[in-house]
């Protein structure tokens, strides 16, 4: 399974998170995006999500006005969003271990509101210097343009 595939399966949102679609070795970053959240959580988002080929399931619930908890394929992770250069970033945050490390994601989801499509970032562009949220925010304001910056897509229809 490819590297970014696993990243995708990580964030679960990924909202995220998903947000991660990551899988554990996925989430390397110790801080988030941004120190809070850039925006108040969406109900749009809120719901049961199936993978396109059904293998994978995404539960997406609110903690309170600005966290998510995503359920991803039984493993829970916290999301909020982190907003930079008007890209729909989600910091998601691990909490199934005691590292709590946080995996990035980009999240579009359709005007009807039954598709999610979820890119992680791609691990290998942000250099390691890049480690708290000030120095990856403004990094990846500078990269938002970059597609490289991503890796694969992966959508989830809303369950009914």
């Amino acid at each position: 399974m490819p590297s970014s595939t696993l990243i995708y399966r990580r964030s679960g949102f990924g909202i995220a998170v998903s947000l991660c679609i990551l899988a554990f070795t996925a989430c390397d970053y110790e801080d988030p995006i941004t120190s809070s959240p850039t925006r108040k959580v969406q109900e749009r988002l809120l719901g049961n999500w199936i993978s396109q080929d059904g293998k994978e399931h995404l539960k997406v619930r609110r903690l309170d006005d600005n966290i998510y908890i995503v359920c991803y394929d039984g493993d829970l992770f916290r999301a909020y969003h982190s907003d930079v250069a008007d890209t729909p970033f989600v910091s998601v945050q691990d909490i199934n271990f005691e590292d709590r490390t946080y995996a990035y994601v980009v999240w579009k989801l359709s005007d009807d509101s039954k598709q999610l499509r979820l890119r992680s970032v791609n691990r290998d562009v942000i250099p390691k210097e890049e480690k708290n949220s000030t120095a990856v925010a403004k990094f990846l304001k500078d990269k938002a343009k970059n597609p490289d910056l991503f890796g694969e897509e992966i959508e989830f229809n809303k369950e009914t």
